[in-house]
């Protein structure tokens, strides 16, 4: 068959894990990009990396460049038009494939570099040693390559409401109850997910742990495996003290030809898609479901072509459990099956923004390698917030390649008001829907963060810092009780 000389074609893949002793043999995050990107030239089978249209960078948080893509050009000799550096989110890499799919399909681009890369661990060496590294900054102005969504309202910043550690424990409270398991029920369920990930990871030579650990030494707290934010010990979190990078060559099918790279190599976008929740977790309609990935990931798979049955390789993002219960349960994917190819965020590493280019990545080199003929990636940013998805395959689109955004029919779905202290206090008696149990670092409890429903349907917070309900609220079930709150949104229980 034929094959539309613009259409975009995936030719080359790049990952690095940098385990440095100490801060003298460290690599800054420009450094590993750069190297991923050579990897990938190396991987499409070029002897360099061939000049691009543009280098994007996934926004990195280990170290301020300005325009770390300037430098990576400067490194290897490359004069691409547009340096740029995408916004906040870990959908941004599917994100930024499936805006250079669609640039390059529409002859804007021939070839697009991709690459993103953290050094948080040589940072926390370097804090450790009181000291500051002398990495580069560029002057140079990068392009905005993606969108930014504000994602907390002024009630959840004032309350201190606002970090992934906090947030999905309640999404997984919420799923428990939903699921009607017993505490120790649902942590041995999760548990036995996040062993099955981690199995994944041992045998992932770019992941950052190898180690297949059992579900009891997920879900037992110990001292190197503390409690986070109830349900959620330590190796339920995601690890971002990693360094890591990935990069990605796209490119149209004629300029792979025209490089020589071989037709073996070559994977092909078929869609993608790209939608959010509604943006504040305050007027989420429930913490159990996730309409926009089901939504938009039912639309990736219908501009391809396909069901989800269709699809032979998954990577789902996984954060915490509760992201990979919610994204199985939208796409219609059995929670047993293998939802990860890379071992996930707590085992193969969690490099802030940059997880899923490592997802591509992997994804590329399976179907490459015959494992399956097609593969779909989630990717997810904030709270379960922004979702990026993609679709490859060994084999060109029938129709080219497709996207579609269907963030109007996302908008128009159902919705709640939050209510202030003083409104939930007056209201009387409301039911908890979700908590956390957040914990310190010795294991005491610090805080419970608790989200309830108002008989008129409005959500609202309450907090408390009692050491005693939070015990009892980590070995019975919350979810569902009758309770109170008072005017400053403490939990009266």
């Amino acid at each position: 068959m034929a094959i539309d000389p613009r259409t975009p074609v995936l030719i080359g893949t790049g990952q690095v894990v940098q385990r440095a002793e100490g801060i003298d043999d460290a690599r800054d995050a420009v450094a590993l990009m750069g190297e991923a990107i050579t990897l990938a030239a190396a991987d499409a089978g070029l002897s360099s990396v061939p000049n691009p249209d543009a280098i994007r960078v996934v926004s990195l948080l280990s170290w301020k460049y300005g325009n770390p893509a300037a430098l990576i050009a400067e490194d290897l000799g490359l004069t691409p038009r547009e340096t740029g550096l995408s916004a906040m989110g870990g959908n941004t890499p599917q994100t930024l494939v499936n805006k250079a799919s669609r640039e390059i399909l529409a002859g804007e681009a021939d070839l697009i570099i991709l690459t993103g890369g953290e050094v948080t661990r040589t940072r926390a060496r370097y804090a450790k040693a009181g000291k500051e590294p002398n990495w580069r900054t560029s002057s140079v102005p990068a392009t905005l390559v993606s969108e930014d969504l504000v994602m907390n309202m002024p009630e959840e910043r004032e309350r201190k409401i606002v970090m992934p550690i906090q947030i999905y424990p309640l999404f997984e409270t919420a799923l428990r109850a939903q699921a009607g398991h017993g505490i120790d029920e649902h942590q041995k369920y999760i548990s036995e997910l996040w062993s099955r990930f981690s199995q994944v990871a041992a045998k992932n030579p770019y992941a950052w742990g190898q180690k297949a650990y059992t579900p009891e030494e997920i879900r037992t707290p110990s001292p190197t495996n503390r409690m986070v934010g109830f349900p959620y010990p330590k190796l339920m979190n995601s690890n971002n003290d990693v360094d890591m990078s990935a990069a990605l060559i796209l490119c149209s099918a004629a300029k792979a030809e025209s490089l020589g790279v071989p037709r073996d190599r070559w994977i092909f976008p078929q869609s993608g898609s790209d939608a959010h929740e509604h943006p504040f977790i305050s007027n989420r309609n429930h913490f159990y479901d996730t309409p926009a990935i089901e939504l938009a990931g039912r639309r990736v798979l219908e501009l391809a072509g396909l069901t989800i049955n269709d699809i032979d390789i998954v990577d789902l993002y996984s954060c915490f459990p509760s992201a990979v219960q919610l994204g199985a349960k939208s796409l219609g994917l059995d929670i047993n099956s293998q939802l990860t190819r890379t071992g996930g965020l707590p085992f193969a590493g969690g490099p802030w923004n940059n997880y899923v280019m490592h997802a591509i990545a992997t994804v590329a080199r399976e179907l490459r390698d015959g494992v399956g003929k097609t593969g779909l990636v989630w990717g997810n940013g904030g709270y379960t917030t922004k979702h990026a998805f993609g679709v490859y395959a060994t084999e060109p689109p029938k129709n080219g390649f497709t996207y579609d955004y269907p963030q109007d029919q996302i908008d128009a779905l159902p919705s709640r008001q939050l209510a202030s202290p003083a409104e939930a206090a007056d209201a009387g008696e409301t039911t908890i829907e979700g908590y956390s149990v957040m914990h310190d670092r010795e294991g005491g409890i610090e805080r419970i963060i608790a989200t309830c429903i108002l008989s008129d349907g409005r959500r609202a917070w309450g907090d408390s810092t009692s050491a005693d309900l939070g015990r009892d609220m980590c070995a019975n079930e919350w979810v569902g009780k009758q309770v109170r709150l008072d005017a400053s949104g403490t939990l009266l229980a």
